[in-house]
């Protein structure tokens, strides 16, 4: 035993550097104690030997009895051995909690995937923090590959705790420790990460799936207490509710803003396609619909800047109902025709950008963009994260390695000072400002701006200042998890512009290649549409989606209200489930006082269905101009089937949309139906668009059921 005076001498007395052959005889004397406790010659039935807290005690008292260890310091050096030799043993004497053969489950903490002999040195603090940061993303990583996300944060297990692992019985690669200068904490390193991210993530992941076990084992999951509650998710969405009946006698008039925007489909294609079903708000069922081409019939000249087509048909989800669809095409301008582009790229480059589909997503889009231009169309580059900065001065396109190479170099870090990166490309813009062409700032951000004005309204103001000037805005999301929509969608409304979610490299060749000319050249702006229903005809009706896009019925003539832009080529569509009066499907009673039907004796028109009126400026004007359309029996087609073949698609994509907001009208319409309609309707795909779409309704009937 070692008595109390010694104790306190050890305790009191400074603490020396470990001398090497004091290290190496307490290592020995470890390794050896372990080996005559692990290799015996005991048979069963034999007399047991110590128990296993006595056999650490005794092994303690022999290394201090021999005075191998002189300070806490090399103590602290031998505990590491001493817990794992204790561990081993407590796991192979107890009982298995899963039945079955024995085994052992150790922590990544415990058994480091580190080969090598055993090195020990004084480590610098700034060392050691970084060993535990890195030791904390991988145990995180492989936790991932273990727990299966149920909602789209992800889950994160603590670093502390570390990932259950199991491994064959073997020879121990030896881990690398150091020792802290002030006092015993010791880092376990684990194996460097591949050079890739995507690789590194894919071999932890196989790892993890591969361990190799000491017996045949049920499978193990990570204990509740050990699972982390999930990050929560900063995504900011505007909240609506979906628009409800409307009685054609009490309230005839409908009036909305168009959406050529198509952010929401790609927003639900990525929560889908990471394994849960998207949230509401996150759903607006125009911007789905109008995420596909259609080839719907369109002006002959560019003096009319859009032509409109309706007809009405059988609704598939009710019997008792029609839908009268309302489908517009714009000019679709020539390359030839296309007017010259000065284009301002204002880019986020704060800290929250460096993420692989934010800011390396960015680049490699507005790279395609880049290719997509002519010589003498002209870009600049602003960017923002605590300040506002101009990387490249207005430059033409003939010199685009320039460009190229402006963007390549962009780098993230800081916060987010959108307000004054605004102020600057809107000021770029002006010092290049082309005359009869298209003056654009096209802003690519992941989330909010947090630095300057920060509020949704001010925002806005600021935009439809801006705006007067000419020059309009088109914003594009990357990323999730702090994608501020609700932003996106205000001042792209009031920027003359439109929003668009770039999740992956495909969206943005679709955005920023495909669609160029409707993404960059707006052919008519502030398009209002407004439906006056005949009651003696329709009895109820309801507008499916634009609910954040609805005017007053006063705004309709009113020309300084702003609303939607169309570009070259563009398709939009919206379409109505109206009630045919008698069909036996009204959803409101009938009114006990008062007129309850409409005496059309001699009252012209009445065998109209509705008059649909569009209103629309040209780009360079401010006096709108106006287009009008009845809708008769003339429209009409008997069969849903006999509608055309984009009609019918585009109504498979507003059902899936109101299916995954869950609303009542196609609560009984299964995703089987949903599937077979857009089957039917799939037509021409040359891009493949509509066969993603059908991928996308069978993950969401499989996440969700055929219900």
């Amino acid at each position: 035993m070692v008595d109390d005076n010694e104790l306190n001498r050890l305790r009191d007395a400074a603490v020396p550097a470990p001398g090497e052959s004091a290290k190496a005889r307490a290592f020995e004397a470890a390794m050896r104690a372990f080996d005559q406790e692990n290799i015996s010659a005991a048979t069963q039935g034999s007399v047991g030997g110590l128990r296993l807290t006595e056999r650490a005690q005794k092994l303690w008292s022999e290394i201090m009895q021999k005075k191998l260890i002189a300070t806490p310091a090399i103590a602290g050096l031998v505990a590491l051995p001493i817990a794992g030799y204790a561990t081993f043993h407590m796991l192979r004497e107890q009982p298995s909690p899963f039945g079955g053969d024995e085994k052992i489950t150790e922590t990544l903490a415990d058994k480091p995937a580190t080969n090598g002999p055993l090195k020990e040195k004084q480590a610098p603090e700034g060392d050691l923090k970084k060993a535990d940061a890195d030791a904390e993303v991988r145990s995180r990583d492989v936790t991932d590959a273990l727990v299966t996300p149920t909602a789209p944060p992800k889950t994160e297990a603590p670093a502390e705790y570390g990932t259950l692992q199991t491994y064959q019985q073997a020879p121990e690669p030896a881990p690398s420790t150091e020792a802290a200068p002030s006092g015993g904490r010791v880092v376990m390193q684990m194996a460097p990460p591949a050079p890739a991210a995507d690789a590194a993530r894919a071999s932890r992941v196989q790892g993890a799936a591969e361990s190799k076990l000491m017996a045949p084992q049920q499978p193990s999951t990570l204990p509740a207490d050990l699972i982390a509650p999930q990050e929560p998710n900063r995504d900011r969405v505007e909240d609506f509710k979906t628009n409800p009946v409307h009685a054609a006698l009490q309230d005839p008039v409908s009036t909305f803003s168009i959406d050529v925007d198509t952010a929401s489909y790609s927003f639900v294609r990525g929560s889908l396609k990471q394994g849960y079903l998207p949230q509401a708000d996150t759903v607006r069922v125009e911007e789905m619909v109008n995420y596909f081409p259609y080839d719907w019939k369109g002006p002959e000249s560019a003096s009319t800047p859009f032509n409109s087509t309706v007809s009405v048909m059988p609704t598939p989800w009710n019997g008792h109902t029609k839908l009268m669809h309302v489908a517009i095409k714009g000019f679709d301008i020539k390359p030839v025709e296309q007017p010259k582009a000065n284009l301002v790229f204002l880019i986020d480059v704060s800290g929250s950008m460096d993420e692989p589909d934010k800011l390396p997503l960015l680049k490699s889009a507005f790279r395609l963009l880049v290719s997509k231009l002519k010589a003498d169309d002209t870009v600049s580059i602003v960017t923002y994260a605590g300040d506002a900065g101009t990387v490249l001065m207005p430059t033409k396109v003939t010199e685009k390695d320039k460009i190229l190479n402006a963007i390549d170099n962009l780098q993230p870090g800081g916060s987010t000072a959108g307000e004054a990166g605004i102020k600057e490309a809107y000021k770029l813009a002006q010092q290049s400002f082309v005359k009869d062409g298209i003056n654009r700032v096209m802003l690519a951000t992941d989330g909010d701006f947090n630095v300057g004005q920060t509020d949704d309204e001010d925002l806005k103001r600021l935009i439809e200042q801006e705006r007067k000037t000419g020059v309009f805005l088109s914003v594009f999301g990357f990323g999730r998890g702090n994608l501020n929509d609700q932003m996106m969608q205000t001042i792209a409304q009031n920027g003359n512009g439109t929003a668009a979610y770039i999740d992956t490299l495909a969206e943005a060749e679709k955005v920023l290649v495909e669609d160029a000319s409707s993404t960059l050249f707006t052919i008519a702006k502030d398009v209002k549409i407004q439906v006056e229903f005949n009651p003696d005809k329709v009895s109820e009706y309801r507008l499916i989606g634009y609910e954040t896009r609805a005017l007053n019925r006063e705004d309709f003539n009113n020309d300084r209200v702003d609303a939607g832009d169309i570009g070259s080529g563009h398709s939009v569509t919206a379409i109505y489930e109206i009630t045919p009066k008698g069909s036996g499907g009204e959803q409101m009673d009938p009114l006990r006082y008062g007129q309850a039907t409409v005496n059309n004796g001699g009252v012209a028109n009445a065998d109209e269905y509705a008059f649909v009126k569009i209103r629309y400026k040209l780009p360079n004007e401010d006096v709108s101009k106006l287009i009008t359309t009845p809708v008769t029996s003339a429209n009409e087609v008997k069969s849903f089937d006999e509608a055309g073949t984009d009609q019918r698609f585009s109504v498979a994509v507003a059902a899936f949309g109101q299916k995954l907001r869950d609303e009542d009208a196609t609560a009984k319409f299964g995703y089987d139906k949903i599937m077979e309609i857009a089957t039917a309707a799939r037509g021409a795909d040359p891009f493949g668009y509509r066969s993603e779409f059908l991928s996308l309704v069978r993950l969401a009937s499989a996440l969700g059921g055929n219900r």
